[in-house]
């Protein structure tokens, strides 16, 4: 399918390709393709949640209206609707990948805040920094080794860049932004 041509809600819920594609108002969206890094953060995050006894999930499709889904890279919520939740989770998360543009990313919290999304976490990996966007706020920064908060949830900076994380980045084949983020 291409990302051009308008499709309906039924062929979009049939795609079963990669890379995995939002659905807007008839068009699909591709998302940026996830590297080892941003892979490794999305696989620590959702540990990280789950043992505060939250349900955390990575790649969830969210039907946000009848022709409106995103996938965020990981969401939570004290129960997750199936197959598609129709109503808003505690929680989603967006790790940047190196051809995403922050201010697109704020732009699809937006999109969940309208929904009923409370709390959404922006994860830079490779300047290992995060950013709360609350809903009625302002994003706001946060840097090592500060928390990411979500009402009762806490993620530490420091644990979502284990040294497992730091030696990933820094490696012989440490991954670089291949574009400006702002």
């Amino acid at each position: 399918m291409s990302s051009a041509a308008l499709v309906s809600v039924e062929e979009y819920l049939g795609h079963a390709s990669k890379p995995a594609c939002e659905y807007v108002a008839g068009a699909l969206r591709p998302k940026p393709m996830p590297t080892k890094l941003h892979a490794l953060i999305q696989y620590l995050l959702v540990a990280l949640l789950r043992k505060q006894g939250i349900d955390a999930l990575p790649e969830v499709t969210l039907r946000l209206e009848e022709r409106k889904f995103l996938i965020p890279d990981v969401i939570a919520a004290p129960f997750v609707e199936e197959p598609y939740p129709t109503k808003p989770v505690l929680l989603c998360a967006e790790i940047l990948s190196p051809e995403d543009r922050l201010n697109v990313v704020f732009a699809k919290c937006e999109d969940y805040h309208a929904w009923g999304v409370p709390f959404c976490w922006i994860i830079d990996p490779i300047q290992r920094t995060g950013w709360e966007y609350h809903a009625g706020h302002s994003p706001t920064a946060v840097t090592l080794p500060g928390n990411l908060r979500a009402g009762n949830l806490i993620v530490r900076m420091d644990d979502l860049f284990s040294d497992q994380i730091r030696q990933t980045k820094t490696g012989s084949q440490a991954e670089t932004p291949e574009a400006d983020r702002s």
